[in-house]
């Protein structure tokens, strides 16, 4: 399940950062990488939100599981 939390929190930041972009410099970092301009968007770019949009989901449903499992020893989740 850490590997769950860790790409989570990897989608979260990313979408962070993009939004932090799109306020700031009207830069979309999504976008960018599949060589469109802003605003646009397509198959591609929407998988990416999608899934930034449920790792956000999962960070706010399950947000104090994740928190006790990563302080808990690893020998305790072979359970």
């Amino acid at each position: 399940m850490k590997q769950i939390d860790i790409v989570a929190a990897v989608l979260v930041v990313v979408g962070a950062l993009n939004w932090g972009l799109v306020a700031v410099a009207r830069f979309d970092l999504v976008a960018a990488l599949f060589g469109m301009r802003f605003g646009e968007a397509s198959a591609l770019s929407a998988v990416v939100y999608g899934l930034v949009g449920l790792a956000g989901a999962y960070q706010a449903l399950f947000w104090k599981r994740v928190q006790v499992r990563w302080a808990q020893p690893a020998s305790l989740h072979a359970r």
